[in-house]
């Protein structure tokens, strides 16, 4: 069984996200999705909380476990004996941090390879951070998020 490792921040997961996610499961028979703590941001959502999204929002797609990451990605993508990691490039913007981070990768663990993966045309401008603000300011994200997600951002815009 070919396992793929795709690690993010998910606050929250967009169809962006989950576009990617299919376009992985049409090369590997396991995608594990691990939600980083995003220690460098400033997460709307609890870690436990994008994992229940996303186990919603992935219900319908087999081959799909979510996890949460709490060390070096190489360490779990071992620990899960994945053969890859999955990182997806909307933007040239994108491709540095990502080679960059995919060298370092590669230098700690060789096996292990990057796949870069970009999204459909209509989700190449999605952003999780953008998705937050504008549903936070009363914005429609409808059809750019799943549900849940859209639930969820309604709930934390009216303070509940």
């Amino acid at each position: 069984m070919r396992t793929a490792l795709y690690a993010g921040t998910f606050d929250p997961i967009t169809n962006g996200h989950l576009d990617l996610l299919r376009r992985a499961l049409g090369i590997f028979d396991r995608v594990v999705v691990a939600v980083g703590t995003g220690r460098d941001k400033d997460p709307m959502f609890t870690p436990s909380e994008r994992v229940e999204m996303i186990r919603e929002a992935t219900s319908d797609l087999d081959g799909i476990e979510v996890t949460s990451l709490g060390g070096l990605l190489v360490e779990e993508a071992r620990r899960l004996d994945a053969c890859a990691v999955i990182r997806g490039l909307r933007a040239v913007s994108d491709f540095e941090y990502e080679f960059q981070m995919a060298l370092m990768n590669r230098r700690l663990a060789a096996e292990i390879e990057t796949v870069f993966l970009t999204p459909s045309e209509r989700f190449t401008y999605l952003d999780s951070t953008i998705v937050k603000e504008v549903a936070l300011l009363g914005g429609d994200v409808s059809g750019l998020v799943p549900d849940v997600v859209l639930r969820e951002l309604v709930k934390k815009r009216n303070g509940s």
